[in-house]
């Protein structure tokens, strides 16, 4: 199965991208730094806008950098782009065809700004528009849910940040990313036996806060387009501002919670959810304490630094999301109604 290939291509995608393309993305930093840049504008769909969430704690967190996740309808339906003065703007997209992607790019040339696109397809509309461009290197993925693309994605914007930066320590983290995919990759057998508690599951929730943001979009992304399962995304502190009401005994709750700044208060969380409304609990986590709450455990290793933990955490719920879609007798190559390419104006 083409899925389940392109999961277990991560390691070799992510290890080739480390090595290959440091010394470009040290040169598109240098050309960041040379322009009076205050602020990202975002550009993106789908997966590549879960991307771009973890860039806007990345970027902001470590490098500074305020990013707006841009409205691409602005640019291409209304014609009524806003000022984009002293922004670098960002399209992040697999296939780098969508035209109102590229329309962002194109407007944030026109007004004098640099633009950066982070794609896999070198001769795509997005990349040629682009005055820098940033090869994510994932090779050709076959299967309509993005996987290898997505991770190469989150690499791509985490060694950009450290080159930014000009950190050695950064380097040294980030060299520790193929080790850690092997490490989760290792989980297949076990989560096909720990999804099939959930082959008759059709709704759920799937909370992240922080970093981790994104990984409960992308999480449940997967679960939307593979499973069919109603699968709602919230952060944890949005969650408890409402939402959580439609909580009762047994209701599935997919918790992203490693070790971080976030992971006291979203235990805390995760204690109400179990104890006081009987939740249906699945946890990915490298902290006992959380496993140990989960009636389906998904442990992480030891020592991912926070900023990288979305690179690996993501992996096993793509493993989680392909074992649940066998489950349910639907196909993981082919979902219905979406294709590998959306091109959306």
């Amino acid at each position: 199965m083409a899925l389940h290939e392109e999961i277990f291509d991560q390691y070799g995608v992510i290890s080739s991208l480390l090595t290959a393309q440091r010394k470009h993305i040290e040169e598109i930093a240098r050309e960041i730094k040379k322009r009076d840049i205050h602020y990202v504008v975002l550009a993106a769909r789908g997966t590549s806008d879960n991307a771009g969430r973890y860039a806007n704690y990345l970027w902001g967190a470590f490098n500074q950098l305020p990013l707006a996740l841009a409205a691409p309808s602005l640019f291409s339906i209304y014609n009524q782009p806003p000022c984009l003065k002293n922004a670098l703007v960002v399209g992040i997209s697999q296939s780098g065809q969508s035209p109102d992607i590229v329309s962002v790019l194109a407007e944030g040339k026109r007004q004098g700004c640099l633009t950066l696109a982070i794609t896999n397809e070198t001769d795509s509309p997005l990349a040629q528009t682009a005055d820098l461009y940033l090869d994510v290197e994932a090779g050709s993925e076959k299967a309509v849910a993005a996987t290898k693309t997505y991770t190469a994605q989150l690499t791509s914007i985490a060694m950009l940040s450290a080159a930014l930066l000009n950190d050695e320590k950064r380097w040294q983290e980030l060299d520790r990313l193929p080790g850690w995919v092997e490490t989760v990759l290792k989980l297949d057998k076990e989560l096909e036996q720990t999804s099939l508690r959930y082959r008759y599951m059709q709704r759920c929730v799937v909370l992240g806060r922080g970093f981790n943001y994104a990984t409960a979009f992308e999480w449940s992304l997967k679960l939307k387009e593979l499973t069919y399962a109603e699968a709602e995304p919230y952060s944890s502190a949005d969650f408890m501002h409402g939402p959580i009401a439609m909580v009762d005994q047994g209701f599935p709750v997919m918790v992203v919670n490693p070790s971080g700044m976030v992971y006291d208060s979203i235990l805390a969380l995760m204690g109400d959810l179990k104890h006081k409304q009987m939740a249906e609990l699945a946890v990915i986590s490298d902290r006992k304490e959380a496993l140990a709450m989960a009636q389906a455990p998904i442990p992480l290793p030891a020592g991912i630094p926070e900023w990288l933990s979305p690179i690996i955490a993501i992996i096993p719920a793509q493993l989680f999301s392909y074992h649940l879609t066998q489950h349910r007798g639907f196909s993981t190559e082919t979902p219905r109604t979406i294709h590998k390419v959306t091109e959306t104006n």
